[in-house]
């Protein structure tokens, strides 16, 4: 005989009502970064020449732009959700595991938001580099 709700069952919810949603996040974000991380390792094999001109412009394009951001946002989203569990099963201490979780979440943000920036700003940065280099 089970104490759990045959619609508790049906929606695998446990018992702190959450578990399945953030393992399903888990894994969508580990798919998404199974498509982004190969386009940038190509992209990146393909572009040769990786001075800091030939990346600004590569930045500037639209779909590389939006795609390396997407994928910088889901790494340190994906990056959360692992290190959120490690800290929840191996740190004891509810109030150490507190402290370590705000600190992640923090840090992580800060670091993708910090990424995401650097890249807009390469992006729209490209006519004043391409002014220096004396190319239109």
């Amino acid at each position: 005989m089970s104490l759990q709700s045959p619609l508790s069952k049906v929606l695998g919810l446990g018992a702190a009502k959450e578990g399945a949603s953030h393992w399903w996040s888990q894994r969508v974000s580990a798919v998404a970064l199974m498509l982004l991380a190969p386009w940038f390792l190509l992209s990146l094999i393909a572009l040769g020449d990786v001075s800091y001109a030939s990346i600004t412009l590569w930045i500037a394009s639209p779909v590389h732009s939006v795609l390396l951001s997407l994928l910088v946002v889901t790494l340190s989203y994906h990056a959360q959700l692992g290190l959120h569990v490690v800290i929840e099963d191996y740190v004891a201490h509810k109030g150490t595991r507190m402290v370590l979780l705000l600190i992640i979440n923090f840090a992580l943000l800060l670091l993708a938001v910090m990424a995401v920036f650097s890249i807009l700003r390469m992006a729209l940065s490209v006519p004043a580099i391409q002014i220096q280099m004396g190319t239109n």
